[in-house]
């Protein structure tokens, strides 16, 4: 290929053949003309004539870049090359790390071949985009050109599910995947299935995730046009539900601060504590530590779902021909049929031989009384009001479940339920290829499936990361350290993203398919910047999403005018804090 440097505004330079910098064909060094610049990030492509003039284009991504001065040797020599005693230049190279080679003939580029800038389809083709044929935003590169991930790997046609991690508070998680299910909601990624696509987000940090449904004040023309450049408008989820935990008492208000209109407050009765099998989801994986206190949580959890079926239809049970009316009689219940005292006919626990310890059930019974101080305002009987009213449904596309003013049990238990009742819905429709896919943004992951124990809720996720992606139920889940959640979770993630992360978790193997450079950068990324790996691309990209155009706190709320669209706002607001939206 003849190529005239100068007359290219895409040329940067030639491909190097040093010892110290011989080319592979799975990496090589460019010499950077001094009138030009690489930086990181930045695609490349050089093309390599062979012998039988077959043209063989080698693609990659600009890993490192180095500046030095060559004709020095001592380390004071860079002060009398700068005055001009000693006869010394400065060169810049740039390492490459192949991503591509089109056709497959694995050949290293040879030294003095020009290395142009990949721009349009050349860049399409580095980054495997040509062969995407469903794709959505994954945010913006540095030279805001849209980098795209392919929905196959996503909604469970070739893989699913995406996991998250960094630094609390500065690698913004959540505000990334609520960009992620923005931009297949409000974009035309998912094409018919959108209407039907839903999203289930658990809120535990703050009352950050209420507002989705309004305007953010801080939308700029320069927000919108980042926005524009991705395909997608600038503004609120355009339909969203939220749920918040009754508040202690007989009426049932959602427990919420800055937002209550639009809010529901939500609890379950009785009979579907028991009759639905929920009382696992009371126990940590600490609680459940023993074969044999497992065996008691189940044994009772049967026997509680007997007496649920055979009780006359309504919101209470009844066990021994006695009403139970609330969840303290309900406790007193169960105590009386796990005491190894009692009268009565049968034991809950066993009896004989295949009776449980009895330092076992009173240790059942410790932390049975332990959550139910946490978890008793959640469950109520007959004297609750409406409880179809207060039953928390997916009628929204985005449906908002809070839980920050929860205690850690009380979370615990309401993140269990709602996941085990996502996959058996799932598992009641008749199967199709390509269902709907219904996500599931779960933070703290680690948390709720940790890397060593059992519980029921790391069971559920566990089933929703190695089989939900049949069922078209995808996990986004977010966690500071990836080493510290059950592995079989992680891998099964098509889609791997950091945001800023401590030095030391860097180094761990999650994080392997970091190249060094970028377990390096990830140390210092700032809020907004991300680095996506996925499975068609052989380097992570390193991306930057756009601020959300959704209120994420109720002073971001823009003011509506009488007919509810956003009311002029006041100059002096309409300023871009790149802080945290996390913050």
């Amino acid at each position: 290929m003849t190529l005239d440097p100068t007359a290219d505004a895409a040329y940067r330079g030639l491909v190097l053949g040093t010892e110290a910098e011989a080319s592979t064909p799975l990496g090589f060094s460019v010499w950077v003309d001094p009138t030009r610049f690489l930086q990181l990030d930045d695609v490349v492509t050089v093309i390599t004539t062979l012998p039988d003039g077959t043209e063989v284009e080698t693609s990659g991504i600009v890993d490192d870049v180095r500046t030095r001065q060559e004709g020095v040797a001592l380390t004071s020599d860079v002060s009398l090359a700068r005055d001009g005693v000693l006869p010394a230049q400065q060169a810049t190279s740039a390492h490459i790390s192949v991503t591509r080679v089109e056709p497959e003939v694995y050949v290293p580029p040879m030294p003095g071949q020009p290395v142009l800038l990949a721009q349009g389809a050349a860049r399409d083709r580095a980054l495997f985009f040509d062969r995407m044929a469903e794709q959505f935003p994954l945010g913006l590169a540095r030279d805001g050109s849209t980098i795209v991930g392919n929905l196959e790997f996503l909604d469970g046609a070739k893989g699913a599910h995406v996991n998250i991690s960094g630094i609390s508070g500065v690698a913004t998680k959540t505000s990334y995947a609520t960009f992620l299910l923005y931009a297949l909601f409000e974009g035309r990624s998912l094409g018919a299935r959108r209407a039907n696509a839903k999203a289930l987000i658990f809120n535990v940090k703050g009352e950050d995730l209420l507002f989705l449904d309004r305007p953010n004040v801080m939308l700029t023309d320069e927000i919108r046009e980042r926005y524009a450049s991705l395909g997608l408008p600038a503004g609120p989820f355009g339909s969203a539900g939220f749920f918040a935990p009754v508040r202690r008492g007989d009426l049932p208000i959602p427990d919420t601060g800055a937002r209550q209109e639009g809010v529901t407050g939500f609890f379950w009765t009785l009979r579907e504590f028991c009759e639905e099998g929920f009382l696992p989801f009371l126990f940590t994986e600490a609680d459940a530590e023993t074969s044999q206190m497992s065996y008691v949580i189940d044994a009772v959890a049967a026997r509680l779902a007997a007496a649920a079926k055979a009780s006359p239809a309504g919101p209470n049970v009844f066990i021994d021909d006695v009403e139970v009316e609330d969840f303290d009689q309900l406790l007193d219940a169960i105590d009386t049929h796990l005491d190894p005292d009692s009268d009565l006919a049968f034991k809950w626990a066993g009896s004989g031989n295949s009776a449980a310890a009895i330092g076992t059930i009173r240790a059942f019974m410790r932390r049975l009384h332990g959550s139910a101080r946490h978890v008793g305002t959640l469950i109520r009987g007959a004297g609750a009001a409406s409880p179809e009213k207060h039953r928390i449904g997916f009628q929204h596309q985005v449906t908002v479940v809070d839980l920050h003013r929860l205690h850690d049990r009380a979370q615990r238990f309401v993140v269990g339920v709602l996941l085990r009742r996502v996959m058996e819905e799932r598992e009641s429709r008749p199967g199709t290829d390509r269902p709907a896919p219904f996500f599931v943004v779960v933070d703290e992951l680690n948390k709720y499936a940790p890397r060593t124990g059992r519980s029921p809720i790391k069971d559920a996720l566990l089933d929703i990361a190695e089989r939900g992606r049949s069922l078209g139920v995808i996990l986004i889940g977010a966690q500071q350290t990836a080493s510290e959640v059950e592995p079989r979770i992680v891998a099964n993630a098509a889609f791997r993203v950091v945001g800023r992360l401590d030095p030391a978790e860097a180094q761990r193997n999650e994080y392997r398919y970091l190249t060094p450079t970028t377990q390096k950068r990830a140390a210092l990324l700032k809020p907004g910047s991300m680095i996506v790996a996925q499975p068609e691309i052989p380097v992570p990209l390193l991306l930057e999403f756009p601020w959300p155009a959704w209120a994420t706190r109720a002073s971001e709320v823009a003011p509506t005018d009488e007919a509810g669209e956003p009311a002029p706002v006041p100059r002096l607001l309409r300023r871009f804090d790149v802080g945290d939206p996390e913050d």
